[in-house]
């Protein structure tokens, strides 16, 4: 992979992952408030486009979702996806 593509997918998925972490943040601290939240789909897709990681320390961090099913299970299913992808680049790179 061309060196300027991995420099600007890690720099996509840092941000990424930085808007989803402070995505589970922000929702914590509007629903403490009793405050308009940030729809669950959105935190979700936040984390689909690859914020896993993110959306994942988020949740614990914040200790906010963990105990919604589709939270739970989602979000550490798209985290082993994104690392999954991230394994089979490097490895049909280095074949």
């Amino acid at each position: 992979m061309n060196g300027g593509i991995v420099c600007a997918l890690g720099l996509y998925l840092s941000v990424v992952n930085l808007v989803a972490f402070l995505a589970f943040g922000r929702d914590k601290r509007l629903a403490q408030q009793g405050l308009r939240r940030i729809p669950e789909a959105r935190l979700l897709l936040w984390a689909a486009l690859g914020g896993a990681l993110g959306a994942w320390l988020g949740m614990r961090r914040f200790h906010h979702k963990t105990r919604k099913p589709l939270f739970r299970i989602l979000v550490p299913l798209l985290l082993l996806l994104h690392i999954g992808l991230a394994l089979w680049s490097y490895v049909t790179q280095i074949m």
